[in-house]
């Protein structure tokens, strides 16, 4: 009522009696009752207006009406409650939970119906009260909630219902993936408070939240259930404060069939029925205890461990009837890992289980900070989004890259195995022990964990040199190449809204994250940077940062040996701002430098350089150091700090034949160009004696080299004339950087009228290396024992040898050199032939894809058999990718469409067939065509999986580069492109650069191919 007054004043005033003459008495009476009446009546009337009100704007707020499966149009109150105005605030159309409650502890109960595949539950939730509130608002996601309730006294049992407070309501929010609870009265400060739902769902086809898989064992199909929560899918098993600030322990219950065993990050704390914890016992006892069930329907009910503080993105749990095999940790950290009883048996899990007890030992060390779970457990699915989950004590990893089959596993697909493991159980302390407030900053996690897959890996094979080398190619080169578009940004970036986290999780975050790690480090020391993380662990230990916590610690540490220098002033440049910076050194511009300066200026690097797409108000604190050198020998490198456009810098003596060298060993994370003198004097230096500069600089070079010229930053020809030195390279890290710059300009060139100007051209580098290096001998080399005391020296001592043969012979078959296509047609006929397959591991893959390519339909036929009969996981990705390969349109359109079948190919392996077609010449329409056509089959399979729709955009895109292609790409991302985020308009300017390079350099580019090598070095340099 407007002026205050409520219906049961009103009705006091009308029954007021007073004092009447007899003769009234009866008329009185008579109104009293019309009055009464009228008030009941009037009464009804304003309930039932206000309560049609009442559901109408929570129809309006549940978005589309309350959703009645999950229980959103329940209401625990009276109809004709009051709702204080308060509630047109309506903090669950925020897409940020209210800061007004925290979660102190969780206690969820499951069941498991692995029969149907169903799970239902309940939760109670301990909460901390901060501020006033009548709403609890936490996360749900297609939950079917069944009741609520709320209690006033955590320390009452959720089940013995003192202490309940009257609910208004509850309703779930379908668009910010919320369930809302009103009370009729404030929830209070500092008090604690108990949340019960009980709720149910489905346990999805899909690789978020609660999914199954399966695999087959014997002919038999077996399923089994995982979660996978991460980034904000945990709601999607369970109602939740599904943010990563909202840490809390956790009390995990689950009930499930006696034929399954289940795992959770805490070891198990109830006792099976043969008073036995689950993990110790092996399926013949999990048949006793069927057996001993029958009486309870078959049950098992298993109790976790409480849990530490975090995140609720790393609570995990599976049901399985996997088998394990077991190790301790130096400190007596109990370690497993779990998988199919055949891939146990067959030793498959063997090697990262030693590996990971190791790396457990070197990040004690290396972070002074002890692991904080009794127990870590490795889980090999079958099926999973992402190649592993760092979920704290059950990390769950896709049987790719955890099994190894060690006679027939490649040298490349060992290290890889290798990286994701390592990249894991970093992750134990960076991200689960301490996690970023919030998803801007989400490479503070995984830019660690990603710089140590080099630093871990380093510890176990010292003698691959990782950080050193393979970090260049692998991270550093790759990530410019993205970071270097207009369409890249911050590694830090604003995230408004929960449909944006998605996108923050590309390869920016991870490798871009990593490089500036790595920069950091150097310019600190390595004893400084291993105190100042040191110190970030143990301050934020169980709880949460951000970026200037990082910068903040990593001051100290600086501070602490006198050296003041504002990290957060120098960081901020490179995690706020896109991009990065190409440096230009000159000895001649401007002229009449005083002798032994040098002019150095600072220019955002755009590959769009030419169409004036640099953003010039972009700036850095560049960590520049710097060499001279001459035919000889070349001096130790001195830092320079560049903080403005341009300056100029006092080097050192330098004559006509001295060059100088930029960016020592590519610690900086940015590209180094010089006056053309210098690049001849580089070029040359090369030529008669490429090992004065250090194998990370040649590499370094070549990549600059390349990516100058495409950006139209560097003649064409600079960059092929600095390669000609190539058939004395003997290391391995150059010709891998030279190969993937080849790759790009294959790409660019493999459909052009001259193209094999550039392949003859291509193969007179590798030929005299491939004849040199010849074929890997057909048994196994660096095959690791079963012996876990063997299997350090896994390819320790030949590994760069082996990673350059696969490198030239990759080369030469690509690109038709006769003798290696013999060599890979002799193998494949000797396979099929003996029924043995003898072709050495390490090229199996070459050889597969180019007898593929060469010889008839019948040879897809057998290796598409072998891929359905291999058992080995890795010869399973190598099949698969070889099909691809085929010159006929008819076999690789069957492909395609039989790769849409789960039960033929695995639904995560599905982009890499559409991926691997489209860079096959002969498949690029057919793959282009492909993907659009099933576009809404693939995007509704793959498009809440992160990495998954990005990796299938760019990979079917990046080939594309005729005008024809990019006008259908424009035209598809108008019609459909809304549901992709920025991959569609990251690939569309990708291929606008491709086609944008063919006409502006692809006719220069052949006519100095056409040139004799010596006259193209005078051309190149003269009068410049």
């Amino acid at each position: 009522m407007r002026n205050g007054r409520r219906l049961s004043d009103q009705w006091a005033d009308a029954v007021v009696v007073r004092p009447r003459t007899g003769e009234h008495h009866l008329a009185v009476h008579r109104r009293l009752v019309l009055a009464f009446a009228l008030s009941i009546l009037t009464l009804i009337v304003v309930t039932t207006v206000a309560v049609l009100l009442s559901v109408r704007s929570e129809d309006c707020n549940a978005t589309q009406g309350s959703t009645a499966a999950g229980g959103a149009g329940r209401s625990n109150g009276s109809r004709g409650d009051r709702v204080d105005e308060d509630e047109a605030h309506q903090p669950w159309k925020r897409s940020r939970l209210p800061g007004t409650l925290r979660p102190r502890h969780y206690d969820l109960d499951l069941s498991v119906h692995m029969e149907n595949f169903t799970f239902n539950g309940d939760v109670s939730v301990e909460l901390e009260c901060l501020n006033a509130t009548r709403y609890i608002v936490l996360h749900a996601d297609r939950l079917d909630v069944t009741s609520v309730s709320v209690s006033s006294d955590s320390s009452t049992s959720r089940r013995s219902g003192g202490g309940l407070l009257r609910l208004h309501r509850h309703f779930l929010f379908p668009y910010n993936q919320m369930l809302v609870v009103v009370l009729h009265r404030e929830l209070r400060p500092i008090r604690a408070y108990r949340l019960n739902v009980s709720f149910q769902g489905v346990i999805e086809d899909e690789l978020l939240g609660f999914y199954r898989s399966s695999y087959t064992l014997e002919r038999e199909r077996r399923y089994l259930a995982v979660t996978q929560f991460s980034p904000t899918h945990a709601r999607k098993a369970f109602p939740c404060f599904d943010e990563p600030s909202f840490k809390a322990s956790f009390s995990l219950t689950l009930r499930h069939s006696a034929h399954f065993l289940s795992l959770s990050n805490m070891p198990p704390d109830g006792r099976t029925p043969d008073d036995r914890t689950p993990d110790d016992r092996t399926p013949a006892d999990r048949t006793s205890d069927r057996e001993a069930l029958d009486g309870e329907n078959g049950w098992v009910t298993v109790r976790f461990a409480r849990t530490p503080r975090m995140s609720t993105y790393f609570l995990a749990w599976s049901v399985c009837d996997f088998s394990f095999i077991e190790t301790h940790s130096g400190s007596g950290v109990k370690i497993r890992l779990y998988a199919r009883p055949d891939a146990i048996s067959s030793g498959a899990g063997d090697y990262a289980l030693h590996i990971t007890r190791r790396l457990l030992g070197f990040y004690q060390d290396y972070f002074q900070v002890q692991y904080s779970l009794p127990k870590l457990d490795l889980l090999a699915v079958p099926k999973h989004p992402y190649a592993a989950m760092e979920n704290w004590g059950l990390s769950v990893f896709v049987e790719q890259k955890i099994l190894l089959d060690q006679d027939e596993a490649s040298a490349s697909y060992r290290m890889e195995l290798t990286m994701v493991v390592v990249h894991e159980i970093c992750h134990q302390w960076f991200g689960d022990l301490v996690t970023p407030v919030w998803w801007e900053d989400v490479w503070l996690k995984e830019g660690f964990a990603h710089y140590f897959e080099y630093v871990g890996t380093d510890f176990l094979f010292p003698k691959w040199n990782m950080e050193k080398q393979r970090f260049l190619t692998d991270v550093l080169h790759e990530v410019m190449l993205l970071d270097g578009l207009s369409s890249s940004h911050p590694i830090s970036q604003e995230v408004a809204q929960a449909a944006d986290i998605d996108r923050v999780f590309d390869w920016i975050a991870y490798k871009k994250g990593a490089a500036l790690i790595r920069m950091l480090a150097h310019v600190m020391g390595q004893n400084l940077f291993q105190r100042g993380l040191n110190d970030y662990l143990t301050t934020h230990m169980y709880s949460n940062a951000a970026r200037v916590d990082l910068w903040n610690k990593l001051s100290e540490a600086l501070r602490w040996a006198g050296r003041q220098v504002d990290v957060q002033q120098m960081m901020e440049g490179w995690t706020l701002q896109m991009g990065y910076p190409v440096v230009t050194v000159s000895k001649t511009d401007p002229p009449h430098l005083p002798i032994g300066y040098v002019s150095i200026s600072q220019e955002h690097f755009l590959y769009a350089q030419e169409v004036g797409a640099g953003n010039s108000s972009l700036q850095w604190q560049v960590p520049l150091t710097v060499a001279l050198g001459n035919s000889s020998s070349i001096s130790s490198e001195h830092l320079i700090w560049i903080h403005n456009k341009t300056e100029t810098h006092l080097i050192g003596p330098m004559d006509g034949d001295t060059w100088l060298l930029g960016n020592i060993n590519q610690t900086g994370y940015f590209r180094v160009n010089y006056d053309l003198d210098n690049w001849k004097l580089l070029t040359q230096q090369l030529l008669t004696n490429h090992q004065i500069i250090s194998i990370g600089n040649r590499a370094g070079l070549i990549d600059d080299a390349f990516n100058l010229a495409r950006a139209g930053l560097l003649p064409q020809g600079v960059a092929l004339q600095l390669i000609g030195y190539l058939p004395v390279e003997s290391d391995f890290l150059p010709w891998h950087a030279a190969s993937r710059a080849l790759y790009q300009l294959d790409k660019l060139l493999d459909r052009t009228e001259d193209y094999t100007l550039f392949s003859d051209y291509v193969l007179k580098q590798v030929a005299s290396r491939y004849h040199k290096m010849g074929w890997p001998s057909n048994a196994p080399s660096n095959t690791p024992s079963n012996t876990p005391s063997n299997n350090r020296s896994v390819m320790k001592a030949s590994y760069q040898t082996e990673e350059l043969q696969r490198e030239v012979v990759m080369l030469a078959c690509s690109f038709g050199n006769k003798h290696c296509h013999r060599q890979a047609v002799s193998h494949i006929s000797d396979w099929i032939s003996s029924n043995k397959n003898r072709i050495p591991p390490n090229v199996r893959d070459i050889v597969y894809c180019t007898a593929v390519s060469l010889m008839d339909e019948d040879v897809w036929e057998f290796l598409w058999m072998k891929f359905h009969s291999s058992n080995a996981v890795s010869e399973k990705k190598v099949l698969l990718e070889a099909l691809t390969c085929s010159d006929s349109s008819f076999l690789l359109s069957r492909l395609l469409n039989l790769s849409l079948s789960s039960e033929l190919v695995p639904e995560q392996d599905l982009i890499d067939v559409i991926i691997h077609v489209g860079r096959n010449p002969h498949g690029r329409e057919l793959a282009w065509t492909f993907f659009r056509d099933k576009w809404e089959v693939l995007n509704a399979r793959y498009g809440e999986a992160l990495f998954m729709n990005s990796k299938l955009i760019g990979g079917v895109t990046e080939f594309l580069n005729t005008p024809k292609e990019l006008e259908q790409l424009k035209e598809f991302i108008q019609a459909s492109g809304a549901g992709a985020g920025p991959a569609l308009q990251r690939a569309l300017e990708i291929v606008e650069g491709n086609v944008r390079w063919l006409r502006l350099h692809h006719h220069q580019f052949y006519q100095w191919l056409r040139k004799a090598p010596d006259a193209n070095m005078a051309s190149d340099y003269a009068g410049r």
